[in-house]
C-alpha cells in the first residue's frame, strides 16, 4: 500500500466506530501507542505466514496487537507493558475472548521491536501458541490466563 493509500485507510480508521488502540498519555503528550482491534480488522494477519490465527477460536472474538511505539526519551520504564495490558483490558471489555501478538525476540533497534518483545508479552500472561518464525512467536493471552498480570478484571457475561 502506498503513502497516500496508507493516509486514507488510517484516516477511515480514526472515523469509524472502532477505536484504532490504546494511547499512553503523560502530561497532556502521546508517549505510547498500542494497536488493538478485532482479528478482522487486519486482513493481511489472515494471510500472514508468520501471524496467521490457528483453527483453534472464531475470529471474531480473537483480538491482535499488532503495533506498539514508545516516545524515544520515554523508553525503558515499563510503558510497553503498561499498554499490553491496556490492551487486553480494552479488548476483553469489547468482547474479545482472546489477544494475539506475533512479537519479535531478535529485535536490534526500535524500529524492529514495533511489535514488542516475547519476554514483555509472558510477563503478561501470553503463552505461544505457535512458531512459524525462528524469532516470531505467536502469543495468545486468553481467559485461561485470568489469573496473569495483564487480567486485571472478570470477563463480561
Amino acid at each position: 500500500m502506498g503513502k497516500a493509500a496508507r493516509k486514507a485507510a488510517l484516516h477511515r480508521l480514526a472515523d469509524s466506530e472502532q477505536p484504532p488502540g490504546i494511547l499512553a498519555i503523560d502530561g497532556g503528550r502521546a508517549v505510547g501507542w498500542c494497536a488493538v482491534a478485532p482479528r478482522s480488522a487486519y486482513p493481511v494477519l489472515m494471510r500472514s505466514r508468520v501471524a496467521a490465527p490457528l483453527p483453534d477460536r472464531p475470529v471474531g472474538a480473537n483480538w491482535f496487537i499488532s503495533c506498539l511505539y514508545v516516545r524515544v526519551g520515554c523508553r525503558r520504564r515499563g510503558l510497553t507493558a503498561r499498554l499490553i495490558k491496556a490492551a487486553v483490558d480494552h479488548a476483553i471489555a469489547c468482547g474479545a475472548s482472546c489477544v494475539e501478538a506475533c512479537p519479535n525476540e531478535a529485535a536490534k533497534s526500535s524500529a524492529e521491536g514495533f511489535v514488542g518483545t516475547p519476554a514483555t508479552f509472558a510477563k503478561l500472561g501470553f503463552v505461544e501458541i505457535a512458531r512459524r518464525s525462528p524469532t516470531r512467536p505467536l502469543m495468545r493471552w486468553d481467559d485461561g490466563n485470568a489469573g496473569s498480570p495483564a487480567h486485571t478484571h472478570e470477563h463480561p457475561a
